[in-house]
C-alpha cells in the first residue's frame, strides 16, 4: 500500500527528494519527526542505544525552544537532527515567504543541511528554494503511528520489508507514542537479527 510504503516510480517522479540512501552495505536509516519531547524522545534515546543504532531527528523548531536539553541530549549521544520548519507548517497550504521565514526560524536553532516537509507536503516553488541549502529527505516506509486504530500487523509486516539504504519515518511525540512503544523495538530487534545497522542520514547535499 502507497500508505506504509512508497512506490519506486513516485520517488522517480521527484528525483530531488532523497527517498532512500543508495547503499550496497545493510544499513537502515530510522528517522523521529515532531519532537523533540522531553519523555518520548528520551525513551526513543534509551531504546536505540540498545541496539548501539543511531538515527535522524527531524525536530520542530518551536518543540527545540521549549525543550532544548532533550535536543541537546538527541546530538550528544551522537545522532543526527534535521529542520521540520518551527511551527509544522504544511507546505501546499502555507504562502511560499512564510514557509521560507519559518523554516529559516527553525534554523537558527537546528543547525542542519537536512529538512523534511512536514506531512511530506511542500510546493515544487518551496523545494526549488530548499534545495539549494537543504537535502530534503522524504522516506521509503512510513510506520504511521501517528493513527489511532494503526493496525499493528499491518504495519509491522510493511515495515519487514526494508532494503538496504531504505528511511523510515517515525514520530516522537505524544499522539503516535502507544504506537511507537510497539513499533521501534520490534524493528529494532527484527533488522538486528537480520545484521543491519542503523546510521543517520548523511548530510551532503
Amino acid at each position: 500500500m502507497f500508505k506504509y510504503r512508497i512506490p519506486l516510480f513516485l520517488q522517480l517522479l521527484a528525483p530531488s527528494y532523497t527517498w532512500k540512501v543508495h547503499t550496497n552495505d545493510k544499513v537502515l536509516y530510522f528517522t523521529f519527526d515532531d519532537g523533540p519531547h522531553p519523555e518520548i524522545t528520551l525513551w526513543v534515546l534509551n531504546e536505540l542505544k540498545k541496539f548501539n543504532a543511531k538515527a535522524t531527528f527531524f525536530c520542530v523548531g518551536e518543540n527545540v525552544s521549549k525543550f532544548p536539553e532533550t535536543y541537546h541530549e538527541i546530538l550528544n549521544q551522537g545522532h543526527a537532527a534535521g529542520n521540520h520548519t518551527f511551527n509544522h507548517l504544511k507546505g501546499w497550504i502555507t504562502e511560499d515567504d512564510e514557509y521560507f521565514q519559518n523554516t529559516e526560524k527553525a534554523s537558527q536553532l537546528i543547525q542542519s543541511s537536512l529538512f523534511r516537509p512536514p506531512y511530506g507536503r511542500i510546493k515544487p516553488s518551496q523545494a526549488k528554494v530548499l534545495k539549494e541549502k537543504y537535502k530534503l529527505v522524504m522516506w521509503s516506509h512510513l510506520t504511521c503511528d501517528y493513527e489511532r486504530n494503526l493496525n499493528i500487523n499491518t504495519s509491522l509486516r510493511h515495515m519487514k520489508k526494508a532494503v538496504p539504504g531504505s528511511i523510515f519515518v517515525f514520530h516522537d511525540s505524544e499522539k503516535s507514542f502507544h504506537n511507537l512503544q510497539i513499533l521501534l523495538p520490534e524493528l529494532l530487534h527484527y533488522y538486528s537479527n537480520l545484521g543491519f545497522r542503523f546510521d543517520v542520514i548523511p548530510d551532503k547535499i
